[in-house]
């Protein structure tokens, strides 16, 4: 069960991120690194080292050499907690396709921004003939 913390408890977003990567295996490199992120910000969370609304401000030791093996510079240690939304993760040959009713999704972001990709933003609330997003 997620306890969300913030003024508002609407979370329909319906958001979509799109990273366009120069080939098939960066992409794929991008979607490892995310779960890797993904599977040790879960560590933290259960040994009690992140809390879901409570920012962190430091590193675990494992983050730190997962942020130095990836070289990835860019995410704040109080971005982390994004890696435990509701977000579903695809690879679409030389694309990574984020999906989530999130609205924080600055790591994910700037972790494909830093691994080369060109990058789309959109609701598909707004875009609803697209391939993406709830319902389709």
């Amino acid at each position: 069960m997620k306890v969300w913390y913030g003024f508002g408890t609407e979370h329909s977003m319906n958001l979509v991120m799109i990273g366009r990567f120069q080939d098939a295996a960066a992409a794929e490199t991008v979607r490892r690194i995310i779960e890797e992120f993904k599977f040790a910000v879960q560590a933290d969370e259960t040994a009690g080292r992140l809390t879901v609304g409570e920012p962190s401000r430091i590193y675990s030791d494992e983050i730190l050499r997962l942020l130095m093996q990836t070289n990835i510079h860019n995410i704040g240690p109080d971005e982390l907690e994004q890696f435990l939304y509701d977000v579903n993760v695809t690879r679409e040959g030389d694309s990574i396709v984020i999906t989530t009713d999130e609205t924080s999704v600055e790591a994910f972001l700037k972790l494909m921004l830093s691994k080369g990709a060109r990058v789309e933003v959109y609701s598909a609330h707004d875009y609803p003939d697209t391939p993406y997003g709830r319902g389709r």
